[in-house]
This record gives structure tokens, sequence and C-alpha cells, in this order.
């Protein structure tokens, strides 16, 4: 079991730029998987975490509903903003400067091959990270992602999840708002839930901006210590 985590970050790069690059991360571990099973091999996988940040775009997954979009491709222009519908779970949710988007592409032979604990334990870093501002944050049962105020009529969610899986190796993941323009947000219904709205960090401490370098830093430490993972800097 290869606990070892190569971490990257990418900086501003564009989405489908990003997403291609994932895919093909998620290929190279498949097909030693798939090597491994067919040749009776015991090749050691290997492990990414990508951090990025994205220019202004939306994203619909696979089972999402494109009336939860709620702008023309004019409109979308107009806004400097692209659209596109991927193959994670979840409905649609907004990507933009401002949110640090983290991607692990994980082998969870590696780990745990249990998919709702994966989920479970993303939606832990995120809160343990956000207790570190002294944000109370929580899960919001039946709706993935992290949330603050739960239960009342000021239920709002600062962190979006949508993972794919395959052979048990992860693709996609979380969009922590931190510094974000939550503007970008009355343009979509996010994640398909009406009726509730969407934060950012610097929001809930009332300030301008938040250091993301520090927000990520605290990210990495919380990972490392749940999956039990070393983080390894990928050049």
């Amino acid at each position: 079991m290869n606990k070892e985590v190569l971490i990257q970050d990418l900086g501003l790069k564009d989405y489908k730029e990003t997403w291609d690059y994932q895919e093909s991360i998620f290929k190279e571990i498949l097909d030693i998987k798939i090597r491994n099973r067919r040749e009776e091999l015991n090749l050691q996988t290997p492990n990414y975490f990508l951090f990025v940040e994205h220019p202004h775009v939306y994203t619909l997954g696979k089972s999402g509903d494109l009336s939860n979009l709620l702008l023309s491709e004019s409109q979308l222009k107009e806004k400097g903003a692209t659209f596109y519908k991927i193959n994670r779970g979840g409905d649609i949710t907004y990507h933009g400067p401002g949110q640090i988007v983290g991607y692990p592409i994980l082998d969870l032979d590696n780990f745990f091959t249990d998919i709702h604990k994966y989920l479970r334990f993303l939606e832990e870093v995120i809160i343990l990270t956000l207790d570190e501002y002294g944000v109370v944050a929580t899960r919001s049962e039946g709706e993935t992602g992290v949330w603050i105020d739960v239960g009342t009529p000021f239920a709002r969610k600062i962190c979006a999840m949508g993972v794919r899986a395959s052979r048990w190796v992860t693709m996609h993941g979380f969009a922590l708002n931190v510094n974000a323009n939550l503007g970008y947000f009355d343009n979509i219904i996010p994640c398909g839930i009406r009726g509730k709205g969407v934060t950012s960090l610097n929001v809930e401490l009332g300030k301008t901006t938040v250091n993301e370098a520090e927000v990520k830093l605290k990210i990495q430490k919380h990972f490392q210590e749940l999956f039990e993972a070393t983080f390894i800097d990928k050049l």
C-alpha cells in the first residue's frame, strides 16, 4: 500500500486543461491496476493531490439538471464564464478566482475501499480546516459538501464536493470558497438545492481577503492526518 501522495499546485488554470490533466493521471493509475491484474504483477500505484484555481466556470455533473444553470450561452460570455458537462457525481457548481479547488486522484486500494468513507473524510478535512478559523461547519444529511448553520433558515454551503471513481481510483474533488465572488452563484441553483445560500470564508470572518496559501497548508495537514498519508512535492 503506497500512502505517499504527489502534491502539485497548478495555480490559475483553465478548467478543461485541468480536467484533461486529471484524466491522464487517472488513466495512468488505472492502466497500472489493469496490468497488475492481467499479468499478476504487484506494481505500485501512485497517488496525486492537485490544488488549482479556475477562471469563472460552471460545471454540471453527469446526473445534473441543465435547468439549474440560469444563464444562456450569450449571458455566459457576458459574465466571462464557461460551461462544461462533466463525468463527476453531483449537480451544478461554480468555480472561480478566490476558490481553493482540490483534486485528489487516489488509488483507494492504498487507503480503504469505501467511497462513502472517502467523501466523509474529504468533508472532515474541510470541517477541521474551517474550525482553525473559528468557523463551525458540518455536514447536511443527504447533501454532500460542507455547510454552516445546518437546520436553520440561514443554512449556507461553503464547500462543494463531487467525485468520480473507477476501480477505486478517484478524481475531481472539492471546491472551498475562501475569497470567492459569491455573485456568480446567483446564476445557478447550486448543487440543484433551492432555498439555501452559499458563503465564503472571508465573508464568515468579516475580512476582505483570507490568506489562501495558509488555508492550503491547513488542508494538507488535515488530509495527511486523516488519510495517514505523506505528501511529496511534484515539480
